[in-house]
């Protein structure tokens, strides 16, 4: 099986290519994916698939469900970032968005998936639901499309994410399988809002600088990491935005920071919300002026089912090979680092690993050494379509052989009782 799966993945590689070069050329973002939706929908159809809308601009479909059994999901995002690609590809985006996080990559691979699941559809012992989601960039998609029965009719049992990655030392088509517990920090977006009082510039005493309340704030939330969170811990507090006036000579009204938080631990991020409005609306007080702390975008921790780590981690060594399949566990060995690593990079899959078992992989998808020495969310990044049919080919044997274990398991214990 492993065998037929890699060698019909590798055929397909032009198809593949042409599918998310045509995805990465027509970019799109949050939910506005009218043609990326209408694209993949069709490519499924053509394979025999009735997908279904699901949410704002979600599709599901189905693929075995000929033997019963039970259901996982694999999940691919579609959306891309408001950035003006500076790529130089041939077939970058022109429309001011950009795949520059890797997701038309997610899709071709998910559209190789459905290829390979649909040819061996007699074999499926149970049912792969295939997860083409929005939105995940404003951590929205994915709870959007659990809220709309993403998870249900047929119920889900067990779920798969794959990410690529560039700018690292591997080999294209090498995956990193999570370790057991949270590999991706919670996300909280915010908007810091100060309401001071206008004047002419010549004349600050007439009036509240809201500028300088948030230089102030700016600067004290910078200590709640480093003096009141234990060193055991881990939080990143960033201001991203800063927006006041528009004339030199006017002290404005108004002043808005905007920023993200990031953690790995619920109570941290409760406690550091917490004091986020507390030392905002303290410090605005104390120079006479407002603030206001608007949560808003967010996605909890992502965490790796235990049980689906190591068996993912067998089926994917089983695939590839030991040279390009490892855990976090056994890199943390080869570097000498005995702490797991995790990712700083938030992903709103996590909604969907609090509602069933899940796993994420990572791809990787350019070697520095080979050019491709960008990271994610850079303008001029890259991704060798090298890995495509790898990751079309992990989708698919993880599922299929998830499926094969978890329906035997059931088998022996139906026989057993009879």
């Amino acid at each position: 099986m492993k065998e037929k799966i890699l060698e019909e993945a590798q055929k397909m590689s032009e198809y593949l290519v042409e599918k998310r070069r045509y995805l990465h050329r027509n970019a799109e973002t949050g939910f506005d994916l009218e043609n990326t939706v209408n694209y993949v929908e069709a490519a499924l159809v053509d394979m025999g698939y009735q997908p279904k809308r699901c949410g704002k601009a979600g599709l599901i479909a189905l693929a075995g469900g000929k033997k019963e059994g039970k259901v996982f999901l694999i999940r691919g995002d579609m959306d891309a970032l408001p950035i003006k690609e500076e790529s130089g590809l041939d077939f970058a985006s022109t429309n001011g968005r950009m795949h520059a996080c890797g997701h038309d990559m997610h899709v071709a691979m998910m559209l190789g998936a459905a290829k390979l699941l649909k040819e061996h559809e007699e074999e499926i012992n149970g049912t792969v639901k295939l997860m083409f989601q929005p939105a995940e960039e404003i951590f929205e998609g994915s709870n959007d499309m659990i809220k709309s029965g993403l998870l249900e009719e047929p119920k889900v049992d067990a779920a798969l994410m794959i990410h690529v990655m560039t700018n690292n030392s591997f080999k294209p088509g090498t995956v990193i399988v999570s370790s057991p517990g949270v590999s991706a920090p919670a996300a909280d977006y915010f908007e810091i809002k100060i309401q001071g009082s206008g004047c002419h510039g010549s004349m600050p005493n007439k009036g509240v600088d809201p500028i300088n309340v948030a230089a102030n704030i700016f600067l004290a939330l910078q200590e709640i990491n480093a003096r009141e969170i234990s060193v055991t811990e881990k939080a990143v507090l960033t201001i991203g935005t800063f927006h006041a006036g528009s004339t030199a000579n006017v002290i404005p009204d108004t002043a808005v920071m905007g920023g993200t938080l990031r953690t790995y631990n619920e109570g941290t991020r409760t406690f550091i919300k917490k004091r986020m409005q507390e030392v905002s609306e303290g410090i605005a007080k104390s120079f006479r002026a407002n603030a206001e702390v608007v949560f808003g975008s967010r996605c909890p921790t992502l965490v790796n089912d235990k049980e689906l780590s190591y068996s993912t981690s067998e089926y994917v060594k089983d695939l590839l090979g030991e040279e390009m399949a490892f855990t976090v566990e056994e890199l943390n060995r080869m570097s000498g680092n005995e702490e797991s690593a995790k990712s700083a990079g938030s992903e709103d899959f996590a909604y969907v690993s609090h509602e069933v078992p899940s796993i994420m992989l990572a791809l990787a998808a350019g070697k520095t050494a080979d050019g491709y020495c960008y990271a994610q969310h850079h303008p001029k990044v890259r991704f060798d379509e090298e890995a495509l049919p790898f990751g079309s080919a992990v989708y698919a044997y993880v599922a299929l052989e998830w499926l094969k274990k978890h329906n035997l398991e059931n088998g022996e214990k139906i026989s057993k009782k009879c």
